[in-house]
C-alpha cells in the first residue's frame, strides 16, 4: 500500500497571515487577545492559539472595553467594524486579501446600482460578510437550479461575485446559467475563487484514476476541505474528511493499493505528518510527494502588528 501526497496542500497565504496576526498581537499587546469567530476553520489551529492566549468569541458584546479584537480570515460585514468601534475595541482586520477583494467588488457594483448575485453558501461566514456590504442588493445563489429561478429588478444591471472557497466546477455550472439568463452580466475583473482553492482541486483531479481512496485532512467547517472531499468522491472512489490521524478507520484501507492525501487550506502540516505516520503503522510501505502548481504568494501583515 502506497501513499500519494498532494502538493500544494495545507496553509495558504491568507491563512498564514491570519494566524501570524494573532501570534504577533499576543506578543505585542499581551494576553488575552480576542478573536471574532474562528480565525480559520480548523480546530487544531484554534486550540493552539487558545493555549497561547487567544479568546474566541462570536459576540463582541462580551469583550471588555479597550481590548484588541481580531477579525478572522473570512472577513466581516461593515456593521461588525461599527460594533467594535461602539464597544471601544481596537479592531485588527485579518481578512484574507482575496476575500477583501470580493468586498471591494461588492461595494463597487452596489455603487453602480446593480443587483449582485453572489455564488456561494448563504450560511458560510465569508458569504455573510460579503452580503453585509450591500444587503439590499445581494442575492445568494448556491446551485445551478437556483440560478435558473433567480429574479432581479433590472436584468441589464446585474453583477456576479463568487465565494472564494467553492468547487471550481460547481461555481462554473452556476456561472454558465447566469451568463445565459443575463447576457449583460457584469463579472469581476479577476476570478474570485482563490488560487489556493484552485490549486488544491487541480492536484486532486491530477490523481484521478491513480488512487483507490482519498483522505482529505481538514475541519468539517472548512468549505475548501469539504469541496476537496467531494471532488475525490466524484472520481468514483471513497473519500473521507478527517481532522487528524485518530479519525482514520482502518477498514477504509482494506484492499486498497494507493491512498491519496490532501489537506485544506487551513490544515497545519503537523496534522498531515500525523496521518502519514498512522498510515505507516497500518501498512503503508511508501510515501510519494506528487508535485502540483508551486505557490509563492505572500501577503503583508495588518499594520497594527507589523
Amino acid at each position: 500500500m502506497k501513499v500519494l501526497l498532494c502538493r500544494p496542500r495545507g496553509f495558504c497565504a491568507g491563512v498564514e497571515r491570519a494566524i501570524e496576526t494573532v501570534e504577533r498581537a499576543l506578543a505585542k499587546f499581551g494576553r488575552p487577545v480576542y478573536v471574532r469567530h474562528e480565525i480559520v476553520h480548523n480546530k487544531v489551529v484554534v486550540r493552539d492559539l487558545e493555549q497561547k492566549g487567544a479568546i474566541f468569541v462570536d459576540d463582541l458584546a462580551g469583550v471588555p472595553s479597550g481590548s484588541h479584537v481580531i477579525f478572522s480570515a473570512h472577513g466581516v460585514a461593515p456593521d461588525v467594524f461599527r460594533q467594535a468601534e461602539g464597544y471601544q475595541l481596537h479592531a485588527i482586520d485579518a481578512t484574507c486579501p482575496l476575500v477583501t477583494k470580493v468586498h471591494v467588488e461588492s461595494k463597487r457594483f452596489a455603487a453602480r446600482g446593480m443587483t449582485i448575485l453572489l455564488i456561494g453558501h448563504a450560511d458560510h461566514v465569508e458569504v455573510e460578510g460579503v452580503v453585509g456590504e450591500a444587503p439590499d442588493r445581494t442575492i445568494v445563489v448556491a446551485t445551478a437550479a437556483e440560478a435558473e429561478q433567480v429574479t432581479v429588478p433590472d436584468p441589464s444591471k446585474v453583477a456576479v461575485l463568487t465565494q472564494t472557497t467553492l468547487s471550481i466546477d460547481e461555481a462554473m455550472a452556476v456561472m454558465n446559467v447566469l451568463k445565459r439568463r443575463f447576457p449583460a452580466l457584469y463579472t469581476p475583473r479577476k476570478e474570485d475563487i482563490c488560487y489556493a482553492t484552485t490549486n488544491r482541486q487541480m492536484a486532486v483531479k491530477g490523481l484521478r484514476g491513480k488512487v483507490d481512496v482519498w483522505l482529505v485532512i481538514g475541519d468539517r467547517m472548512s468549505s475548501n476541505s469539504n469541496r476537496l472531499r467531494e471532488l475525490g468522491a466524484d472520481s468514483g472512489v471513497p473519500a473521507y474528511l478527517v481532522l487528524g490521524a485518530e479519525e482514520i478507520d482502518p477498514t477504509w484501507l482494506d484492499g486498497k493499493k494507493a491512498i491519496g492525501i490532501t489537506s485544506g487550506a487551513s490544515t497545519p502540516e503537523g496534522s498531515v505528518a500525523a496521518v502519514v505516520e498512522r498510515l505507516r503503522s497500518l501498512g503503508a510501505t511508501s510515501v510519494e510527494e506528487v508535485d502540483g502548481i508551486p505557490e509563492t504568494i505572500e501577503f503583508s501583515l495588518p499594520l497594527e502588528v507589523r
